[in-house]
Protein backbone atom coordinates (compact mmCIF):
# COMPACT_ATOMS: atom_id res chain seq x y z
CA UNK A 1 0.00 0.00 0.00
CA UNK A 2 2.91 2.42 0.85
CA UNK A 3 4.45 1.60 -2.26
CA UNK A 4 0.90 2.21 -4.15
CA UNK A 5 0.97 5.51 -2.59
CA UNK A 6 4.58 6.65 -3.23
CA UNK A 7 3.78 5.19 -7.23
CA UNK A 8 1.16 7.88 -7.11
CA UNK A 9 2.53 10.94 -5.42
CA UNK A 10 5.82 10.39 -8.10
CA UNK A 11 2.85 10.52 -11.05
CA UNK A 12 1.54 13.64 -9.77
CA UNK A 13 5.05 15.54 -9.09
CA UNK A 14 5.95 14.19 -12.94
CA UNK A 15 2.44 15.72 -14.22
CA UNK A 16 2.57 18.95 -12.47
CA UNK A 17 6.48 19.38 -12.94
CA UNK A 18 5.56 18.58 -17.24
CA UNK A 19 3.08 21.17 -17.37
CA UNK A 20 4.96 23.84 -15.39
CA UNK A 21 8.50 23.00 -17.67
CA UNK A 22 6.86 25.02 -20.33
CA UNK A 23 4.08 27.33 -19.02
CA UNK A 24 5.17 30.50 -20.16
CA UNK A 25 5.61 29.33 -23.80
CA UNK A 26 2.53 27.48 -23.77
CA UNK A 27 0.56 30.27 -22.26
CA UNK A 28 1.36 32.78 -24.51
CA UNK A 29 -1.06 34.14 -27.10
CA UNK A 30 0.40 34.01 -30.65
CA UNK A 31 -2.31 36.65 -31.31
CA UNK A 32 -1.54 39.11 -28.84
CA UNK A 33 2.29 39.88 -28.84
CA UNK A 34 3.89 40.67 -25.46
CA UNK A 35 6.87 42.16 -27.61
CA UNK A 36 6.04 44.36 -31.02
CA UNK A 37 8.47 45.04 -33.65
CA UNK A 38 8.92 48.76 -34.85
CA UNK A 39 7.30 47.61 -38.07
CA UNK A 40 3.95 46.63 -36.56
CA UNK A 41 3.99 50.04 -34.91
CA UNK A 42 5.30 51.94 -37.65
CA UNK A 43 2.04 51.90 -39.58
CA UNK A 44 -0.43 53.13 -36.90
CA UNK A 45 1.98 56.03 -36.17
CA UNK A 46 1.54 57.23 -39.76
CA UNK A 47 -1.71 56.44 -40.85
CA UNK A 48 -3.30 57.99 -37.25
CA UNK A 49 -1.13 61.23 -37.34
CA UNK A 50 -1.76 61.89 -41.18
CA UNK A 51 -5.58 61.51 -40.83
CA UNK A 52 -5.57 64.26 -37.75
CA UNK A 53 -3.57 65.94 -39.60
CA UNK A 54 -6.42 65.58 -42.51
CA UNK A 55 -9.00 66.09 -39.88
CA UNK A 56 -7.28 69.45 -38.77
CA UNK A 57 -7.67 70.40 -42.16
CA UNK A 58 -11.11 70.20 -42.91
CA UNK A 59 -12.93 71.65 -39.41
CA UNK A 60 -9.77 74.50 -38.93
CA UNK A 61 -6.94 74.89 -41.29
CA UNK A 62 -9.22 75.55 -44.42
CA UNK A 63 -11.41 77.57 -42.55
CA UNK A 64 -9.61 79.90 -40.08
CA UNK A 65 -7.62 80.75 -43.63
CA UNK A 66 -10.84 80.92 -45.14
CA UNK A 67 -9.98 78.52 -48.38
CA UNK A 68 -13.40 77.49 -47.15
CA UNK A 69 -16.95 78.69 -44.88
CA UNK A 70 -19.12 76.62 -43.30
CA UNK A 71 -23.07 77.12 -44.20
CA UNK A 72 -24.11 74.78 -41.23
CA UNK A 73 -22.70 74.70 -37.70
CA UNK A 74 -20.55 77.41 -38.20
CA UNK A 75 -18.88 77.97 -34.41
CA UNK A 76 -15.33 76.81 -36.32
CA UNK A 77 -15.76 79.65 -39.00
CA UNK A 78 -16.84 82.30 -35.93
CA UNK A 79 -13.91 81.16 -34.06
CA UNK A 80 -16.46 79.78 -31.42
CA UNK A 81 -13.76 77.69 -30.39
CA UNK A 82 -13.51 75.81 -26.85
CA UNK A 83 -10.49 74.05 -25.25
CA UNK A 84 -9.04 71.81 -28.39
CA UNK A 85 -8.58 68.18 -27.08
CA UNK A 86 -6.92 67.57 -30.67
CA UNK A 87 -4.07 66.99 -32.02
CA UNK A 88 -2.83 67.46 -28.47
CA UNK A 89 -4.59 64.03 -27.16
CA UNK A 90 -4.10 62.31 -30.29
CA UNK A 91 -0.46 62.93 -31.00
CA UNK A 92 0.62 62.34 -27.42
CA UNK A 93 -1.05 58.89 -27.60
CA UNK A 94 1.12 58.22 -30.64
CA UNK A 95 4.03 59.44 -29.40
CA UNK A 96 3.96 56.82 -26.79
CA UNK A 97 4.64 54.55 -29.95
CA UNK A 98 7.20 56.64 -31.02
CA UNK A 99 9.25 56.37 -28.02
CA UNK A 100 8.53 52.54 -28.25
CA UNK A 101 9.78 52.73 -31.65
CA UNK A 102 13.04 54.81 -31.02
CA UNK A 103 13.95 52.29 -28.06
CA UNK A 104 13.05 49.22 -29.78
CA UNK A 105 15.06 49.71 -32.69
CA UNK A 106 18.09 51.40 -30.24
CA UNK A 107 18.63 48.08 -28.16
CA UNK A 108 18.40 46.31 -31.90
CA UNK A 109 20.66 48.43 -33.59
CA UNK A 110 18.05 49.94 -36.32
CA UNK A 111 19.30 53.03 -37.09
CA UNK A 112 16.82 53.57 -40.02
CA UNK A 113 13.97 53.33 -37.60
CA UNK A 114 15.08 55.21 -34.91
CA UNK A 115 15.70 58.10 -38.02
CA UNK A 116 12.23 57.70 -38.93
CA UNK A 117 10.54 58.04 -34.87
CA UNK A 118 12.86 60.58 -35.01
CA UNK A 119 11.21 62.58 -37.87
CA UNK A 120 7.74 61.62 -36.72
CA UNK A 121 8.26 62.94 -33.55
CA UNK A 122 9.82 66.23 -34.85
CA UNK A 123 6.50 66.73 -37.07
CA UNK A 124 3.94 65.75 -34.78
CA UNK A 125 5.68 68.58 -32.03
CA UNK A 126 6.07 71.12 -34.82
CA UNK A 127 1.94 70.96 -35.56
CA UNK A 128 1.57 70.80 -31.99
CA UNK A 129 3.65 73.38 -30.08
CA UNK A 130 2.70 75.36 -33.26
CA UNK A 131 -0.90 75.18 -32.36
CA UNK A 132 -0.63 75.47 -28.60
CA UNK A 133 2.57 76.79 -27.55
CA UNK A 134 4.23 75.63 -24.62
CA UNK A 135 4.12 72.08 -24.07
CA UNK A 136 5.27 68.97 -22.14
CA UNK A 137 8.79 67.66 -23.90
CA UNK A 138 11.27 67.31 -22.11
CA UNK A 139 9.29 65.08 -19.59
CA UNK A 140 6.57 63.56 -21.74
CA UNK A 141 5.49 60.18 -22.28
CA UNK A 142 7.72 59.24 -19.57
CA UNK A 143 4.98 57.72 -17.16
CA UNK A 144 6.24 54.31 -17.18
CA UNK A 145 9.33 55.73 -15.23
CA UNK A 146 7.07 57.49 -12.94
CA UNK A 147 6.83 61.03 -14.35
CA UNK A 148 2.91 61.48 -14.16
CA UNK A 149 2.66 65.47 -13.92
CA UNK A 150 5.21 66.51 -16.78
CA UNK A 151 6.33 69.96 -16.63
CA UNK A 152 5.98 72.04 -19.73
CA UNK A 153 8.74 73.51 -21.90
CA UNK A 154 9.36 76.25 -23.72
CA UNK A 155 8.44 76.68 -27.21
CA UNK A 156 11.78 77.63 -28.06
CA UNK A 157 13.41 74.04 -25.91
CA UNK A 158 10.99 72.56 -27.83
CA UNK A 159 12.25 73.85 -31.27
CA UNK A 160 16.04 73.62 -30.81
CA UNK A 161 14.98 70.03 -29.63
CA UNK A 162 12.84 69.22 -32.99
CA UNK A 163 15.96 70.94 -35.00
CA UNK A 164 18.61 68.40 -32.91
CA UNK A 165 16.40 65.62 -34.04
CA UNK A 166 16.03 66.30 -37.52
CA UNK A 167 19.82 66.83 -37.85
CA UNK A 168 20.26 63.52 -35.84
CA UNK A 169 17.90 61.36 -38.09
CA UNK A 170 19.87 63.02 -41.02
CA UNK A 171 22.75 61.52 -39.91
CA UNK A 172 21.93 58.31 -38.47
CA UNK A 173 19.22 56.88 -42.31
CA UNK A 174 21.52 54.79 -44.16
CA UNK A 175 23.62 53.91 -41.35
CA UNK A 176 22.20 50.12 -40.41
CA UNK A 177 20.89 47.41 -42.56
CA UNK A 178 17.81 46.92 -41.98
CA UNK A 179 14.64 47.40 -44.50
CA UNK A 180 12.45 49.28 -43.02
CA UNK A 181 8.77 47.70 -43.55
CA UNK A 182 5.15 48.63 -42.47
CA UNK A 183 6.59 52.52 -44.04
CA UNK A 184 3.12 53.72 -45.51
CA UNK A 185 4.38 56.75 -46.29
CA UNK A 186 8.02 56.37 -47.96
CA UNK A 187 7.83 52.65 -48.74
CA UNK A 188 10.85 52.09 -47.17
CA UNK A 189 12.69 54.78 -49.07
CA UNK A 190 15.50 55.94 -46.87
CA UNK A 191 16.39 59.15 -49.09
CA UNK A 192 12.45 60.35 -49.34
CA UNK A 193 12.97 60.33 -45.22
CA UNK A 194 16.40 62.28 -45.38
CA UNK A 195 14.66 65.10 -47.66
CA UNK A 196 11.24 65.43 -45.97
CA UNK A 197 13.60 65.71 -42.85
CA UNK A 198 15.68 68.36 -44.39
CA UNK A 199 12.95 70.31 -46.23
CA UNK A 200 11.08 69.80 -42.91
CA UNK A 201 14.30 71.44 -41.22
CA UNK A 202 14.03 74.10 -44.00
CA UNK A 203 10.77 75.33 -42.96
CA UNK A 204 11.36 75.28 -39.34
CA UNK A 205 14.05 77.54 -39.66
CA UNK A 206 11.84 79.79 -41.87
CA UNK A 207 9.36 79.62 -39.32
CA UNK A 208 11.66 81.15 -36.61
CA UNK A 209 13.12 83.64 -38.92
CA UNK A 210 11.49 86.35 -36.81
CA UNK A 211 13.21 85.41 -33.97
CA UNK A 212 16.26 83.62 -35.04
CA UNK A 213 18.32 84.39 -37.91
CA UNK A 214 18.81 81.08 -40.06
CA UNK A 215 21.06 82.07 -42.34
CA UNK A 216 23.98 79.55 -41.87
CA UNK A 217 21.12 77.37 -40.95
CA UNK A 218 19.12 77.39 -44.37
CA UNK A 219 22.86 77.87 -46.40
CA UNK A 220 24.59 74.82 -44.94
CA UNK A 221 21.84 72.36 -45.91
CA UNK A 222 21.76 74.03 -49.37
CA UNK A 223 25.52 73.85 -49.87
CA UNK A 224 25.79 70.13 -49.16
CA UNK A 225 22.73 68.43 -51.15
CA UNK A 226 24.80 64.97 -50.86
CA UNK A 227 24.71 64.88 -47.09
CA UNK A 228 21.36 66.79 -46.97
CA UNK A 229 19.28 66.07 -50.03
CA UNK A 230 15.78 68.36 -50.14
CA UNK A 231 12.86 67.70 -52.32
CA UNK A 232 13.93 67.83 -55.79
CA UNK A 233 10.30 67.69 -57.60
CA UNK A 234 6.63 66.12 -56.53
CA UNK A 235 7.14 63.10 -56.31
CA UNK A 236 9.75 63.27 -53.50
CA UNK A 237 7.00 65.09 -51.27
CA UNK A 238 5.70 63.83 -48.24
CA UNK A 239 2.26 62.84 -49.11
CA UNK A 240 -0.06 59.67 -48.33
CA UNK A 241 -1.29 57.67 -51.11
CA UNK A 242 -4.41 56.32 -50.12
CA UNK A 243 -5.73 52.57 -50.85
CA UNK A 244 -9.21 52.12 -51.92
CA UNK A 245 -10.30 50.05 -49.13
CA UNK A 246 -9.32 49.71 -44.94
CA UNK A 247 -7.22 50.40 -43.49
CA UNK A 248 -5.31 53.36 -45.70
CA UNK A 249 -8.76 54.47 -46.98
CA UNK A 250 -9.03 58.50 -47.24
CA UNK A 251 -10.74 59.66 -44.41
CA UNK A 252 -12.96 62.39 -46.14
CA UNK A 253 -14.27 59.97 -48.71
CA UNK A 254 -16.15 57.65 -45.65
CA UNK A 255 -17.72 60.92 -43.90
CA UNK A 256 -21.36 61.39 -44.09
CA UNK A 257 -22.99 63.45 -47.22
CA UNK A 258 -24.05 66.45 -44.61
CA UNK A 259 -20.23 66.21 -42.60
CA UNK A 260 -19.23 67.36 -46.30
CA UNK A 261 -21.72 69.75 -48.09
CA UNK A 262 -21.27 72.10 -44.45
CA UNK A 263 -17.89 73.45 -46.08
CA UNK A 264 -18.27 75.39 -49.42
CA UNK A 265 -15.98 77.39 -51.24
CA UNK A 266 -15.08 80.45 -49.24
CA UNK A 267 -15.94 84.28 -51.02
CA UNK A 268 -12.34 84.75 -50.12
CA UNK A 269 -10.23 81.98 -52.24
CA UNK A 270 -13.21 82.51 -54.99
CA UNK A 271 -12.19 86.32 -55.11
CA UNK A 272 -8.74 85.80 -55.63
CA UNK A 273 -8.73 82.42 -58.20
CA UNK A 274 -11.34 85.03 -60.20
CA UNK A 275 -9.21 87.45 -60.19
CA UNK A 276 -5.88 86.07 -61.00
CA UNK A 277 -8.11 83.75 -63.50
CA UNK A 278 -6.70 81.06 -61.74
CA UNK A 279 -7.70 77.54 -63.16
CA UNK A 280 -7.43 75.78 -59.34
CA UNK A 281 -10.43 77.12 -59.03
CA UNK A 282 -11.94 74.13 -60.76
CA UNK A 283 -9.97 72.17 -58.34
CA UNK A 284 -11.32 73.55 -55.57
CA UNK A 285 -14.30 73.53 -56.20
CA UNK A 286 -17.34 72.31 -58.00
CA UNK A 287 -19.85 74.55 -60.18
CA UNK A 288 -22.92 75.53 -57.92
CA UNK A 289 -26.31 72.95 -58.37
CA UNK A 290 -27.84 75.62 -59.62
CA UNK A 291 -25.53 76.54 -62.50
CA UNK A 292 -26.54 72.65 -63.94
CA UNK A 293 -22.61 72.50 -65.09
CA UNK A 294 -21.63 69.21 -64.35
CA UNK A 295 -18.20 68.72 -63.29
CA UNK A 296 -16.51 71.94 -65.07
CA UNK A 297 -18.52 75.16 -65.53
CA UNK A 298 -17.15 79.21 -66.80
CA UNK A 299 -16.29 80.91 -63.78
CA UNK A 300 -19.64 82.62 -63.12
CA UNK A 301 -20.58 79.22 -62.19
CA UNK A 302 -18.38 78.82 -59.00
CA UNK A 303 -19.62 81.64 -56.11
CA UNK A 304 -18.36 81.41 -52.46
CA UNK A 305 -20.00 81.98 -49.47
CA UNK A 306 -18.43 84.55 -46.75
CA UNK A 307 -16.81 83.40 -43.65
CA UNK A 308 -17.81 84.03 -40.46
CA UNK A 309 -21.68 84.25 -41.03
CA UNK A 310 -24.20 82.62 -38.68
CA UNK A 311 -25.65 79.83 -38.99
CA UNK A 312 -29.19 81.32 -40.35
CA UNK A 313 -27.38 83.94 -42.58
CA UNK A 314 -25.20 81.12 -43.72
CA UNK A 315 -28.15 78.68 -44.76
CA UNK A 316 -29.80 81.68 -46.30
CA UNK A 317 -26.77 83.56 -48.16
CA UNK A 318 -27.63 84.73 -51.85
CA UNK A 319 -24.46 85.00 -54.03
CA UNK A 320 -26.43 87.23 -56.08
CA UNK A 321 -28.42 89.33 -53.54
CA UNK A 322 -31.47 87.74 -54.74
CA UNK A 323 -33.10 86.60 -51.66
CA UNK A 324 -34.70 83.69 -53.58
CA UNK A 325 -31.62 82.60 -55.06
CA UNK A 326 -30.29 81.90 -51.37
CA UNK A 327 -29.04 78.55 -50.05
CA UNK A 328 -26.82 75.53 -50.61
CA UNK A 329 -27.83 74.85 -54.29
CA UNK A 330 -26.55 78.66 -55.09
CA UNK A 331 -22.77 78.23 -53.40
CA UNK A 332 -20.16 75.72 -54.43
CA UNK A 333 -18.91 72.57 -53.06
CA UNK A 334 -15.24 71.82 -52.04
CA UNK A 335 -14.04 70.51 -54.93
CA UNK A 336 -15.06 66.70 -56.71
CA UNK A 337 -11.76 65.20 -55.67
CA UNK A 338 -12.10 65.79 -52.01
CA UNK A 339 -16.15 64.55 -52.62
CA UNK A 340 -17.49 61.96 -50.66
CA UNK A 341 -19.08 58.42 -51.68
CA UNK A 342 -22.08 59.35 -49.52
CA UNK A 343 -22.20 63.27 -51.31
CA UNK A 344 -21.74 61.67 -54.83
CA UNK A 345 -21.38 57.83 -55.36
CA UNK A 346 -20.80 57.95 -59.08
CA UNK A 347 -17.85 60.64 -59.11
CA UNK A 348 -16.04 60.47 -56.01
CA UNK A 349 -12.66 59.14 -55.78
CA UNK A 350 -11.02 57.21 -52.59
CA UNK A 351 -7.69 58.19 -54.19
CA UNK A 352 -7.63 61.31 -56.07
CA UNK A 353 -7.20 63.32 -53.04
CA UNK A 354 -3.81 63.27 -50.15
CA UNK A 355 -2.92 64.19 -47.11
CA UNK A 356 0.23 66.33 -47.78
CA UNK A 357 2.46 66.40 -44.77
CA UNK A 358 4.73 68.76 -46.49
CA UNK A 359 5.18 69.85 -50.64
CA UNK A 360 7.27 70.39 -52.90
CA UNK A 361 5.67 73.17 -53.68
CA UNK A 362 5.91 75.01 -50.67
CA UNK A 363 9.64 74.24 -50.09
CA UNK A 364 10.15 76.31 -53.17
CA UNK A 365 8.23 79.06 -51.43
CA UNK A 366 10.17 78.90 -48.47
CA UNK A 367 13.47 79.45 -50.60
CA UNK A 368 11.87 81.98 -52.57
CA UNK A 369 11.27 83.97 -49.58
CA UNK A 370 14.51 83.05 -48.06
CA UNK A 371 16.73 83.93 -51.37
CA UNK A 372 14.70 87.31 -51.32
CA UNK A 373 15.28 88.42 -47.16
CA UNK A 374 19.04 87.27 -48.03
CA UNK A 375 19.00 84.20 -45.76
CA UNK A 376 20.20 82.29 -48.21
CA UNK A 377 22.48 82.88 -51.80
CA UNK A 378 22.12 80.22 -53.32
CA UNK A 379 19.90 79.71 -56.24
CA UNK A 380 17.34 82.61 -57.69
CA UNK A 381 14.23 83.73 -55.93
CA UNK A 382 12.12 84.42 -59.16
CA UNK A 383 12.98 80.64 -60.31
CA UNK A 384 12.34 79.24 -57.02
CA UNK A 385 8.72 81.35 -56.72
CA UNK A 386 8.02 80.08 -60.46
CA UNK A 387 8.68 76.49 -59.43
CA UNK A 388 6.70 76.71 -56.66
CA UNK A 389 3.72 78.05 -59.03
CA UNK A 390 4.71 75.10 -61.56
CA UNK A 391 4.48 72.64 -59.17
CA UNK A 392 1.39 73.22 -57.56
CA UNK A 393 -0.64 72.98 -60.69
CA UNK A 394 1.45 70.07 -62.00
CA UNK A 395 0.08 68.30 -59.00
CA UNK A 396 -3.24 69.34 -59.14
CA UNK A 397 -3.20 68.20 -62.88
CA UNK A 398 -1.61 64.68 -61.70
CA UNK A 399 -4.05 64.28 -58.30
CA UNK A 400 -7.47 65.25 -60.75
CA UNK A 401 -6.44 62.17 -63.45
CA UNK A 402 -5.78 59.65 -60.21
CA UNK A 403 -9.36 59.94 -59.69
CA UNK A 404 -9.53 60.00 -63.41
CA UNK A 405 -11.65 64.07 -63.73
CA UNK A 406 -9.66 64.36 -66.93
CA UNK A 407 -12.12 66.66 -68.04
CA UNK A 408 -10.91 69.51 -65.31
CA UNK A 409 -7.14 68.45 -65.38
CA UNK A 410 -7.28 69.15 -69.19
CA UNK A 411 -8.16 72.84 -67.98
CA UNK A 412 -6.24 73.05 -64.89
CA UNK A 413 -2.90 74.20 -65.93
CA UNK A 414 -3.01 77.97 -66.58
CA UNK A 415 -1.83 79.60 -69.81
CA UNK A 416 1.95 81.47 -70.33
CA UNK A 417 -0.15 84.71 -69.82
CA UNK A 418 -1.20 84.13 -66.05
CA UNK A 419 2.96 84.27 -64.99
CA UNK A 420 2.85 87.57 -66.63
CA UNK A 421 -0.09 89.28 -65.47
CA UNK A 422 1.06 92.15 -62.60
CA UNK A 423 -0.24 90.47 -59.72
CA UNK A 424 1.78 87.23 -60.31
CA UNK A 425 4.93 88.29 -62.01
CA UNK A 426 7.99 88.68 -59.66
CA UNK A 427 8.63 92.20 -59.85
CA UNK A 428 8.33 95.33 -57.48
CA UNK A 429 9.72 96.43 -54.20
CA UNK A 430 11.18 93.35 -52.20
CA UNK A 431 7.55 93.87 -49.86
CA UNK A 432 5.51 93.60 -52.80
CA UNK A 433 7.41 90.33 -53.89
CA UNK A 434 6.86 89.13 -50.45
CA UNK A 435 3.12 89.43 -51.01
CA UNK A 436 3.02 87.46 -54.08
CA UNK A 437 5.31 84.79 -52.49
CA UNK A 438 2.95 84.52 -49.39
CA UNK A 439 0.38 84.66 -51.49
CA UNK A 440 0.76 81.26 -54.07
CA UNK A 441 2.36 79.67 -51.21
CA UNK A 442 -1.19 80.27 -49.17
CA UNK A 443 -3.13 79.19 -52.49
CA UNK A 444 -0.60 76.05 -52.76
CA UNK A 445 -1.59 74.69 -48.77
CA UNK A 446 -5.29 74.20 -49.81
CA UNK A 447 -5.93 71.51 -47.23
CA UNK A 448 -2.36 71.02 -46.20
CA UNK A 449 -3.31 71.00 -42.10
CA UNK A 450 -3.01 73.62 -40.19
CA UNK A 451 0.40 74.67 -42.13
CA UNK A 452 -1.32 78.06 -43.87
CA UNK A 453 -2.10 78.54 -40.33
CA UNK A 454 0.94 79.19 -39.04
CA UNK A 455 2.95 80.51 -42.29
CA UNK A 456 -0.37 83.19 -42.09
CA UNK A 457 0.19 83.92 -38.23
CA UNK A 458 4.12 84.67 -39.00
CA UNK A 459 3.86 86.81 -42.62
CA UNK A 460 0.63 88.10 -42.35
CA UNK A 461 -0.07 86.84 -46.14
CA UNK A 462 -2.94 86.82 -47.24
CA UNK A 463 -5.06 89.35 -45.55
CA UNK A 464 -7.50 87.45 -43.41
CA UNK A 465 -10.74 89.74 -42.03
CA UNK A 466 -12.83 87.92 -39.66
CA UNK A 467 -16.27 87.51 -40.48
CA UNK A 468 -19.49 89.48 -39.43
CA UNK A 469 -20.60 87.00 -37.10
CA UNK A 470 -17.01 86.25 -35.29
CA UNK A 471 -17.01 86.12 -31.35
CA UNK A 472 -13.82 87.83 -30.84
CA UNK A 473 -12.07 90.36 -32.98
CA UNK A 474 -8.99 88.86 -34.51
CA UNK A 475 -8.06 85.58 -36.06
CA UNK A 476 -7.33 83.13 -33.66
CA UNK A 477 -3.27 82.72 -33.05
CA UNK A 478 -3.78 79.80 -30.69
CA UNK A 479 -5.89 76.46 -29.57
CA UNK A 480 -6.73 76.56 -25.91
CA UNK A 481 -5.40 73.60 -24.19
CA UNK A 482 -7.56 70.72 -23.52
CA UNK A 483 -9.61 70.65 -19.86
CA UNK A 484 -8.02 67.65 -19.56
CA UNK A 485 -4.75 69.32 -18.58
CA UNK A 486 -5.80 71.58 -16.31
CA UNK A 487 -7.36 68.86 -14.44
CA UNK A 488 -4.74 65.96 -14.39
CA UNK A 489 -1.49 68.24 -14.66
CA UNK A 490 -2.38 71.83 -12.93
CA UNK A 491 0.31 73.09 -11.70
CA UNK A 492 2.56 72.12 -14.88
CA UNK A 493 -0.28 74.01 -16.62
CA UNK A 494 -0.32 77.27 -14.10
CA UNK A 495 3.59 77.75 -14.63
CA UNK A 496 2.73 77.54 -18.55
CA UNK A 497 0.46 80.26 -18.81
CA UNK A 498 1.95 82.10 -16.10
CA UNK A 499 5.35 81.81 -19.00
CA UNK A 500 3.48 82.30 -21.83
CA UNK A 501 0.13 84.20 -20.89
CA UNK A 502 -3.65 83.50 -21.10
CA UNK A 503 -4.72 80.19 -22.09
CA UNK A 504 -7.11 82.03 -24.62
CA UNK A 505 -7.15 82.53 -28.56
CA UNK A 506 -5.46 86.04 -28.66
CA UNK A 507 -2.67 84.55 -26.91
CA UNK A 508 0.57 84.47 -29.15
CA UNK A 509 2.76 81.44 -29.31
CA UNK A 510 6.82 82.52 -28.77
CA UNK A 511 7.78 83.25 -32.41
CA UNK A 512 5.01 85.25 -33.18
CA UNK A 513 5.98 88.40 -33.51
CA UNK A 514 3.68 89.89 -36.09
CA UNK A 515 1.38 92.55 -35.90
CA UNK A 516 -1.78 90.22 -37.86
Amino acid sequence: MNRFKILCVLLVLTVVTSCDKDFEEINKNPNSPEEVSSSLLLPTVIRSSVYEMGDLAWNYGNVVMQYTAKIQFTNEDRYNWGPQNDPYNQFFGLLRDVNNVYKISDEAGENNYKAIALIMKSWMYHIMTDTYGDLPYTDAVQAKEGVNFPEFDAQETIYNGIIADLTEANNLLGTSTENVSGDILFNGDLTRWKKFANSLLLRIHMRLSDKKDPSSAMQAILNDPAKFPIFTGNSDQAAIEFLADAPNQQPLYTTRSGSFDEFRLSEKMEGVLKSLDDPRLYAFAQPTTDSDAGLIGDKADYEGVPNGLADEQALQYAPSGDPAKGGSNFISRVGIMYACRACNPELASPIAAQVVLMSYAELQFILAEARERGFITSGDAATYYTNGMEASFDYYETRLRVGRYDEIADVVQPPVTYFQQADVDYTGTTEEKLEKIGTQKWISLFFNGVEAWADWRRTGYPTITPGPGAVIPNVPTRFQYPTGVQALNLDSYQKAIARQGADNLATKVWWDVSDN
